[in-house]
């Protein structure tokens, strides 16, 4: 089984995820980090951001692996977020790494968070389910992660999500039959248990 778990930056999707991961049993795919690997390795090596993208052996888990060498800290420096978020709008390197998200998810169950997930990577998932919260919130979720203002994460947030929305390619929006979740003000237990909720239903109890 695949639940999908959509939303913008901030939403709590790679929280949420991580944590219904683990309630459930089920393994955890965390699509940003392969498109943050696909560039560290075009910033480290130079080329054509979509040869990169293919060419990239990728194990998720508990650490992030690329080409066998342990890249989960690496990945999260800002230069490679920036050019994470540039490769993310190409369309050979999103095709490129959706084939390799769709081979992960071809067996066994998984939770599966990014922006794309319930529309194109697993539109046939039986749980899908499309995070959002509030600007203010997010903003300062983001914020702590980060160590920065919150007001500047809202405005560099604001950006992201127009640029996420508005690309041509997957853009960022809720599956049809997504289960849309506003996590403002809830606990990451409060969301979970909602999420497994839905998988009980989906399993027919």
């Amino acid at each position: 089984m695949v639940v999908a778990i959509d939303g913008p930056a901030g939403a709590g999707k790679s929280t949420v995820a991580r944590a219904a991961a683990r309630a459930l049993g089920f393994t955890y795919l965390d699509s940003g980090a392969m498109y943050r690997a696909a560039a560290l390795k075009l910033l480290e090596e130079g080329g054509a951001a979509s040869e990169r993208a293919e060419e990239l052996e990728i194990e998720l888990g508990d650490r992030v692996m690329a080409d066998g060498r342990d890249v989960t800290d690496a990945i999260r420096a800002p230069e490679v977020s920036e050019a994470a978020s540039r490769i993310a709008t190409n369309e050979k390197v999103r095709a490129a790494l959706v084939k390799k998200q769709r081979a992960l998810l071809d067996a066994g169950d998984w939770v599966a968070e990014g922006r794309d997930i319930g529309t194109v990577v697993a539109p046939e998932a039986p749980v899908k389910v499309f995070l959002t919260a509030s600007p203010e919130e997010r903003a300062q979720r983001r914020a702590a992660e980060l160590g920065a203002d919150a007001a500047m994460v809202q405005r560099d947030q604001a950006l992201r999500d127009a640029q996420d929305s508005e690309r041509e390619h997957s853009p960022l929006r809720p599956a049809d039959d997504a289960v849309q979740l506003d996590t403002t003000g809830l606990s990451v237990d409060e969301v979970v248990e909602q999420i497994a909720e839905l998988v009980r239903g989906a399993r027919g109890g």
